[in-house]
């Protein structure tokens, strides 16, 4: 048996199961861990699903971050009726996780330090993502303003909940 070969399949195989496990929960604290957001402007929602996909990013590397938010939150979109949202939230999350990871992957420092600076990172794209994505939409430069604060809140409270227990998390799972 060549175990090379072997040691490749097992690692492919780790990787397509903690990709599928990260987009499941993703989705899962999206579509169920959330409060509709008063309609100023779009309205939106609060949700957790950044929670995962921030430890997605952090303990397995900008792809698995990259999947488990582009697909994650893409497939909620697609599941819950927000279908023209879904090509938008699949890049803007995507790009969110990539990034995320990145930087907690490329940049020296205290780790918190440089996982507080991914997590504005990530808030930026999604800020500066979803207000051109409302531009495209509704064909309004003001409106979208109204979904700001609600994208703040969002992932600024993933950040709360994942900086302080990433650490342990990764010293367990790798």
């Amino acid at each position: 048996m060549n175990t090379t070969y072997t040691s490749i399949e097992n690692s492919r195989t780790k990787a397509l199961v903690i990709n599928a496990l990260f987009i499941a929960l993703t989705l899962v604290a999206t579509m169920f861990i959330n409060f509709k957001l008063p309609t100023i402007g779009n309205g939106g929602l609060i949700h957790l699903g950044n929670v995962p996909l921030f430890i997605a990013a952090f303990v397995f590397g900008r792809r698995t971050g990259a999947i488990a938010g582009a697909f994650g939150m893409g497939l909620f979109d697609l599941i819950s009726g927000w279908n023209m949202w879904a090509p938008f939230t699949f890049v803007i999350v995507g790009a969110m996780g990539y990034v995320a990871g990145l930087i907690s992957e490329k940049v020296p420092g205290k780790k918190a330090f440089v996982y507080i600076i991914a997590v504005i990172a990530a808030m930026l794209i999604k800020i500066v993502g979803y207000y051109f994505t409302e531009v495209v939409l509704y064909g309004n430069w003001i409106q979208p303003f109204g979904s700001v604060p609600g994208n703040i809140v969002q992932v600024a409270l993933a950040g709360i909940i994942v900086v302080p227990i990433v650490a342990r998390i990764k010293k367990r799972v790798l």
